[in-house]
């Protein structure tokens, strides 16, 4: 029951992450636009309020492609890694109970000859 909670929360809380970072990367977009326009002083109101709406729109969709390629990636990367990891821990208990056999068989010869 506590685990569900918690790992509610959890997902509940990468949401609310997520919400503010792509808020800010959303207003960091408008404020570049807000930039580049003031470095065109001939605008009209109207085509200031394009070109910004236009940039700040073109950021936002370079901003989520590059998020999807992350996200993409990084689920890649996740299962690659999952599977080398369930190899590397095979290998360790098999390493483990080579270890731990050819012990007890080293023993077993001391035993042996020690009577």
């Amino acid at each position: 029951m506590r685990g569900d909670h918690d790992g509610e929360c959890a997902r509940g809380l990468a949401r609310m992450e997520g919400y503010l970072l792509w808020s800010a990367e959303l207003e960091q977009a408008r404020r570049e636009a807000r930039r580049f326009t003031d470095a065109l002083p001939w605008l009209t109101t109207a085509q200031r309020e394009d070109v910004e709406r236009v940039y700040a729109a073109d950021r936002a969709a370079v901003a989520r492609t590059m998020l999807v390629r992350v996200a993409d990636r990084s689920a890649e990367l996740r299962g690659e890694y999952t599977e080398r990891y369930r190899l590397l821990r095979a290998r360790c208990v098999a390493a483990a109970l080579l270890c731990a056999a050819t012990a007890a068989g080293a023993g077993a010869v001391v035993c042996g000859l020690a009577r």
